[in-house]
């Protein structure tokens, strides 16, 4: 479908106006806009419904965007993917009305769209590209085991300097985690530990 592929429509799983739950703007009021389409897969995954892009309706952006419009003054688009679809079009949708644009994405795919905030969370399944590295404002490691923290090292090695640096336990395994992350960021204080509190408020 031409729209699609153009990005003047979007597959819309879901939008929301509420907080942000995590990382750097945590507490944030703002509007989400879910996205379809994922194929990295991660086992732990929260939102597993969004993976599949047919499931869920071609969404003209103008429609997303007047709807936007009437919550907030930022965005937040993330997935799924969101990185799979043509984002340019959205973006400047949004910048026209002076609405600033954040995204949360795996990094894996080419960047497309304008962003004011760029919230990186890389995955071992499907690495991000070095552009992606270039761009994070914020990199979120989700962390289910020890080994995670590895991965985190590796992947904070490739983010630039002003890059805001984030520990977060994978909600299922918090309990377990949770006093790994805290005694590896006292070790490591470059690191700040990042909880899901949209959760524990129960708020979307």
């Amino acid at each position: 479908m031409e729209g699609l592929e153009n990005g003047t429509l979007l597959p819309l799983m879901e939008s929301f106006y509420t907080l942000q739950g995590e990382g750097y703007h945590k507490g944030r009021a703002a509007y989400f806009i879910r996205i379809a389409g994922c194929d990295i897969g991660c086992h732990w995954c929260d939102v597993k419904d969004s993976w599949n892009s047919k499931l869920h309706p071609p969404t003209n952006i103008s429609e997303i965007v007047s709807t936007a419009k009437k919550y907030s003054d930022t965005v937040v688009i993330t997935g799924g993917e969101p990185l799979m679809w043509n984002m340019d079009p959205l973006c400047e949708a949004l910048h026209l009305l002076e609405i600033k644009t954040h995204i949360e994405t795996s990094g894996a795919y080419s960047i497309s769209g304008s962003w004011d905030w760029f919230c990186l969370s890389p995955k071992k399944n499907k690495l991000p590209l070095k552009s992606a590295y270039k761009n994070a404002d914020e990199l979120k490691m989700v962390i289910y085991n020890r080994d995670d923290l590895k991965f985190a090292e590796q992947q904070a090695d490739n983010v630039n300097g002003e890059c805001k640096l984030f520990l977060q336990p994978e909600w299922s395994r918090r309990e377990k985690v949770m006093p790994m992350i805290v005694n590896y960021a006292l070790e490591n204080p470059k690191w700040k530990v990042s909880l899901q509190t949209h959760k524990y408020l129960n708020i979307p």
